[in-house]
């Protein structure tokens, strides 16, 4: 076992199934030494987790649907190396479903790149986008990212 999926086990964070696409593109894609992630929703046992921020989601609970889309991100580059091969969490960019009114997109996002860098220490720190928007299916979230691997 990996030592990112052993850390993963003492967090008692459990990698999900990546799901298949509902439309014509692909989880994940590595050129060269990177790996873009399309994105990736919460879904935690097999459930969509939905609404809005500033109306059906408090901070705490779009802080929480970031990092399960976090937590997808992850397995879906795992269909594609071990996690162990991640030198670098390039970027992560956040869609947060939210109200017009809504400015707390930002802290929003924290639930993912908390968890991210909890994970893989100094390599996780990254670039982040946090954009409030309305995302299809009420949808709470959605989270791409752009990793670096070794050969």
């Amino acid at each position: 076992m990996s030592k990112i999926e052993s850390k993963l086990i003492e967090m008692r964070i459990q990698l999900p199934e990546v799901p298949k696409p509902v439309a014509n593109y692909i989880p994940a894609k590595r050129t060269g030494n990177l790996i873009y992630v399309a994105g990736q929703i919460p879904v935690e046992n097999g459930i969509i987790k939905k609404g809005r921020l500033g109306k059906d989601l408090s901070l705490e609970d779009s802080k929480y649907a970031t990092k399960l889309c976090a937590i997808g991100c992850l397995a879906a580059i795992r269909t594609i190396c071990s996690l162990d091969k991640v030198t670098s969490i390039v970027a992560i960019h956040g869609l947060v479903n939210s109200t017009y009114e809504n400015i707390e997109q930002a802290d929003a996002m924290n639930g993912a790149s908390d968890f991210i860098v909890e994970v893989f220490g100094e390599n996780g720190k990254h670039t982040r986008t946090a954009v409030g928007v309305s995302v299809p299916h009420n949808i709470a979230a959605s989270i791409y990212m752009i990793v670096e691997i070794e050969d």
